[in-house]
């Protein structure tokens, strides 16, 4: 039991100084040590990925100095985005606790649709994109019906699709195997050149510190009114202005080159949606629920179903995209559009991110950290004139490396009750 303190007391003044102490001392560690706890309970976030692409960069920053040259940074970021927005939509269908191996060749098709439709038909070519979205969106439903209907494993249904898309893919090209799109249309302009203006480039990067200062400070503030403990207005404008000033820096940076391309930008936007619509909707929510507890998510009323057939429409509409920017990037539509080491980089991204194999945890920045690790690994022994398969070992083993965090932080979180 509390004892109130007379404030005629001698003693009062004292115990006033030691709360505003007390605090102070939570607003300036406070931070500090809830993200020492949540690391030693399992909760890792982004950091595992951090630490790794720190490590990378340093070491074929030493090895080559062009590396973080800012024009090889701007072909990585052109590079990053048609895979990325294909791990993406992996992202979502990851948390949900299922798998699309499909997504390769959903987005080569994809880039083969856009290409007989647009220069082989005389389509507009913002129908013809439409119509491979809307085709994606399609497969993803086809899925969803063989899961929620007939209880298909999506490894089953996804693996079947793969085989059965790339036929048709090869049946769409026909004999000549690849369609050239236009050089000077806006769609590969977009993909090959187009870059922000650099005031544009700067305006964007100042949103993100200012859109979180705003959001926590309003969140901080209904805590205050409800009784509960919130974070110190000084570190979270601390930590706005670290956000700002690193993101303008890394914006100079690019502009001394050709500056930050429109492709990552839309990449970018399409994580800070899903991001939002993951963590700040009820769709999202229970996108997580189901993840964690299929079971547990129906019998607190949510439609188990309809969440399964949200996720996979988007793994395949954003598979579709990505095929479409793929095509943008190469101004063509061939046959090896989608296959390859595609398929793998993309659900590579999304697991190396953190986004948990296990279902319910994970995050739409997974896709953009992920992609970025696995373009580094590409682009540094590039640079360095090794062979094509160290890249592929390399990311095997920085893959299995991030599944043994991930079956150890769940481990850790299930012994601290965080699970």
């Amino acid at each position: 039991m509390t004892k109130s303190v007379d404030q005629n007391s001698p003693v009062a003044p004292m115990l006033d100084r030691r709360d505003e102490r007390v605090k102070h001392a939570q607003g300036i560690g406070g931070a500090v040590s809830a993200f020492l706890d949540r690391i030693r309970s399992g909760d890792l976030g982004s950091l595992p990925v951090v630490v790794g692409l720190v490590i990378i960069w340093t070491v074929f920053q030493s090895l080559n100095p062009v590396f973080l040259a800012p024009n090889n940074l701007v072909n990585l970021l052109f590079d990053c985005s048609t895979v990325g927005v294909i791990a993406l939509g992996v992202v979502c269908i990851l948390i949900v606790g299922e798998i699309d191996l499909s997504v390769g060749s959903v987005s080569g098709f994809a880039s083969a649709l856009v290409g007989v439709l647009w220069v082989n038909q005389g389509w507009p070519v913002a129908v013809a994109i439409i119509a491979a979205l809307a085709f994606g969106a399609l497969i993803g439903a086809i899925y969803a019906f063989l899961f929620n209907r007939f209880g298909m494993p999506s490894f089953v249904s996804t693996l079947a699709g793969l085989l059965s898309i790339l036929g048709l893919q090869l049946y769409l090209l026909g004999s000549t195997g690849s369609i050239n799109l236009p050089y000077d249309s806006p769609l590969v302009n977009f993909g090959q050149m187009l870059v922000m203006p650099d005031v544009v480039a700067y305006v964007l990067a100042a949103l993100p510190g200012i859109v979180f200062f705003v959001l926590e400070f309003r969140t901080a503030a209904r805590r205050r009114q409800a009784g509960l403990s919130s974070p110190f207005l000084g570190s979270l404008l601390l930590r706005a202005v670290f956000v700002t000033v690193v993101l303008e820096f890394i914006v100079y940076y690019l502009n001394l080159d050709r500056g930050i391309p429109w492709m990552f930008g839309l990449f970018v936007g399409l994580v800070v949606a899903m991001n939002y619509a993951l963590t700040r909707t009820k769709w999202g929510r229970s996108m997580i629920a189901v993840g964690g507890n299929r079971e547990a998510a129906r019998r607190a009323g949510i439609n188990v179903r309809y969440i399964y057939t949200t996720a996979f429409m988007l793994c395949s509409a954003l598979a579709a995209t990505g095929g479409i920017l793929s095509a943008a990037r190469l101004a063509s539509a061939s046959q090896q559009a989608g296959t390859g080491d595609v398929n793998l980089n993309a659900i590579a991204a999304a697991v190396i991110g953190g986004t948990s194999l296990f279902g319910g945890r994970g995050s739409a920045y997974s896709a953009l950290l992920g992609i970025i690790v696995i373009q580094s690994i590409a682009s540094g022994l590039t640079l360095l004139d090794l062979s094509s398969s160290l890249r592929y070992m390399i990311t095997g083993a920085v893959l299995a490396i991030a599944v043994i965090v991930d079956s150890l932080a769940r481990r850790s979180r299930v012994s601290h009750g965080r699970a």
